[in-house]
């Protein structure tokens, strides 16, 4: 894939960069390097101010990035800006918290004096330059979930960022230098995808986070296996979103509408397969196939639409094989379906029935706005149905029994369980999956210490 800004709306290429050499390469990992034996040593409270300032700037420059986000991968321009507002937010929680995250620690007193120390502390130190492999689909968000933490902690980083957003990648560059970061603190690498795996073998850089693909997660944990190197993944979801017979269903249809095409349906943690009880199905099918018809589909920069492009063409052509494939093998096309006329990379929001295990769409990813519903005649089987995935991101439950939300919180297979509200990420819940969505986690302090070297001192009488 070249490196260029190309408009989904319309397939146009604003722009295209060309990939840095192997000397440029050369130069900012050794700045990187550099960088980070003296950042190290830098305060929290330093390294707080010059996070807080970069929040300031993010918030004074929102409607100018999120114009360009929207412009290189299609997501309607109200939800750009709104990622933007969000990054600013993380990037202050972790300037105020991080300290705290990674004070010293020390164990209970009858254990330092059995270990025959005078004292002992645990503390968290920085590894070193971090490299980020981040996708497209939320191309602020991912890479500042990453950012603050990392740079909070003393770390440094070199982010590699998907392809077709590279405005927004340099973007983040210029915003961390304009914040007073020193020069190597957070460095733009435009290169391709192959390029990766020789930088992660370089023994500047002591650890890697990435977001994205399975086939890409699986090359990067396996060099990273190969070098002994650190790695947080976090990759693919499809999760389940359970609705039973006690659930609000007015509300229930709602969220599960904007859960399902947030970001154009291309989001990890939208929700993607529709698990109700059969006793509230046929209510619950009419009223989320009403709410998904009732969409506005349009220019993406508009401030009343609420469903862009899809962010390719090869996207939208995946998409399309999975419903095609599903619909040959017997499911019901209860809205949309088919793509429609004119340019840019469009596809409606889509509901499909009569699910079956041998379909494609039951067991791969949906990156768009298209959502499958199953009947499940009682609690276990909702539970067999959701886990029936390789993948176990999140999940969301809509129940007022508290008996059953301590069954689906036990027994469900994600990294999280959502009880009557759409999943989404805050700074201060621990973020990740299970099985093939990934392993590790980001925000948090959770996800602030994945990336630090937990040290014991302990010392003599």
């Amino acid at each position: 894939m070249p490196i260029a800004t190309v408009n989904p709306a319309n397939g146009e290429t604003l722009k295209t960069y060309e990939p840095m050499d192997e000397d440029e390469l050369e130069r900012r990992l050794e700045l990187a390097e550099a960088t980070f034996r003296t950042y190290r040593t830098t305060s929290f409270a330093d390294r707080a101010r010059l996070l807080n300032k970069a929040a300031d700037l993010l918030d004074e420059d929102q409607r100018e990035i999120g114009r360009i986000m929207t412009t290189e991968m299609g997501k309607p321009v109200k939800q750009a800006r709104a990622e933007a507002a969000k990054c600013a937010k993380a990037m202050r929680w972790y300037a105020e918290r991080a300290e705290g995250l990674l004070a010293e620690e020390e164990p209970a007193e009858s254990d330092v004096t059995d270990s025959g120390a005078s004292r002992v502390r645990v503390r968290y130190r920085p590894l070193g330059p971090v490299l980020a492999v981040m996708p497209w689909n939320f191309p602020l968000w991912q890479v500042v979930r990453f950012a603050a933490p990392a740079l909070m902690a003393g770390n440094v980083g070199l982010l590699k960022h998907a392809s077709n957003v590279p405005q927004t990648a340099l973007y983040l560059e210029d915003l961390f230098h304009r914040a007073g970061f020193p020069a190597g603190c957070f460095q733009t690498l435009l290169i391709g995808s192959a390029a990766v795996d020789d930088i992660l073998r370089d023994e500047r850089v002591k650890a890697a986070t990435l977001t994205g693909s399975e086939p890409a997660g699986r090359a990067v944990a396996s060099t990273a296996g190969e070098m002994i190197k650190k790695t947080v993944l976090e990759l693919g979801g499809s999760d389940p979103f359970i609705v039973m017979p006690s659930a609000d269903l007015d509300r229930a249809a709602g969220v599960a509408v904007t859960a399902r095409v947030q970001n154009n349906g291309q989001s990890c943690i939208a929700a993607k397969r529709f698990i109700v009880h059969s006793d509230v199905y046929d209510a619950f099918a009419e009223k989320f196939v009403a709410g998904m018809r009732a969409l506005t589909i349009g220019d993406p920069l508009a401030e009343d639409t609420e469903i862009g492009p899809l962010a390719s063409e090869q996207g939208r052509k995946d998409l399309e094989e999975l419903v095609d494939d599903a619909r040959r093998s017997g499911a019901e096309v209860l809205c949309g379906g088919q793509r429609p006329d004119g340019p840019g990379w469009y596809y409606p929001p889509t509901v499909l029935t009569g699910i079956t295990r041998e379909m494609r769409i039951h067991r791969e990813e949906a990156f768009g706005p298209v959502a499958t519903l199953y009947r499940a005649d009682d609690l276990d089987e909702a539970v067999l149905i959701a886990n029936d995935s390789p993948f176990g991101l999140s999940s969301n439950v809509w129940t007022r029994d508290e008996n059953e939300v301590e069954r689906f919180a036990r027994d469900l297979e994600a990294g999280a369980v959502y009880v009557n509200g759409m999943t989404a990420s805050h700074p201060a819940f621990p973020f990740g999956g299970v099985k093939r969505s990934g392993y590790g986690r980001e925000l948090s302090g959770h996800g602030i210490r994945e990336f630090c070297n937990i040290t014991t001192v302990w010392q003599g009488a």
